[in-house]
């Protein structure tokens, strides 16, 4: 039986990272972590290898194990990548739609000759994250708010990457926290928020206003994977009362 290679949120961020220059392991290196990560039993067994044989390896991550570092990725290259992520839904189809139309300010223009950069990549993917929660106007209107003119990288409050990288990195701090479990009391709503307010402070140069905005981004980011969870969770229970 074929199992795909997955990744979560976290690690997909620290592979961009380690793509784009900015961590010290090599994307080989945080591959093979991720997979031993989600093998333990395997690994502990000797039966590595066997086990890494049947596990389906996209032509984009074949790339990367070589050792091809990319400087940029075509669209269907980042919907390869975008599919490894847990509870993904984002599709070819549906990033053709958001560069062309929905988010084309953004995304319409390749920055590296006919490739989109890793910030590129890094922003659909946060598009397909927040799509669980709002509509793409009110996404845009965060985009507004966080990257200022499309056109321009350097007026970011943050980069894109860093965005995807900070809230993967809150949520997966509060999946091991809860344990999966749905929370709606105040108490773990502050929580969440006092949590997103400590992750944003990593960029002194916010002003208090931006950091607001970063905080509330990672803040609704972060419940939007909650969301994407849950209804992942509801399709597979659907899937198998269907086929009893």
């Amino acid at each position: 039986m074929t199992e795909l290679f997955s990744l979560t949120r976290c690690e997909m961020a620290q592979l961009l990272l380690s793509i784009e220059g900015q961590h010290h392991e090599t994307p080989l290196a945080m591959l093979q972590k991720a997979w031993n990560k989600h093998h333990p039993s395997d690994v502990e067994n000797g039966n590595a290898l066997p086990a890494f044989l049947s596990t389906s390896v996209p032509p984009i991550l074949e790339k990367l194990i070589k050792g091809n570092r990319a400087a940029g990725f075509s669209l269907q290259e980042i919907a390869s990548l975008g599919q490894l992520v847990e509870y993904s839904n984002v599709s070819i189809t549906s990033m053709q739609n958001w560069v062309k139309r929905d988010f084309k300010e953004y995304l319409s223009s390749p920055k590296i000759g006919k490739k989109y950069s890793i910030n590129q990549a890094s922003l659909l993917f946060i598009i397909d994250d927040l799509k669980s929660v709002l509509d793409f106007e009110s996404i845009r209107h965060l985009f507004e708010g966080i990257f200022n003119q499309p056109e321009r990288e350097d007026d970011d409050l943050i980069s894109p990457l860093q965005l995807y990288s900070t809230y993967a990195e809150l949520f997966e701090q509060l999946e091991g926290q809860y344990e999966r479990t749905i929370h709606t009391d105040k108490a773990v709503e502050e929580e969440i928020r006092t949590a997103a307010s400590r992750m944003a402070e990593q960029f002194p140069h916010l002003s208090e206003k931006q950091h607001l905005v970063v905080r509330n981004i990672l803040f609704i980011a972060t419940l939007s994977i909650q969301t994407t969870y849950l209804y992942s969770l509801s399709k597979r229970y659907l899937n198998a009362t269907l086929f009893l």
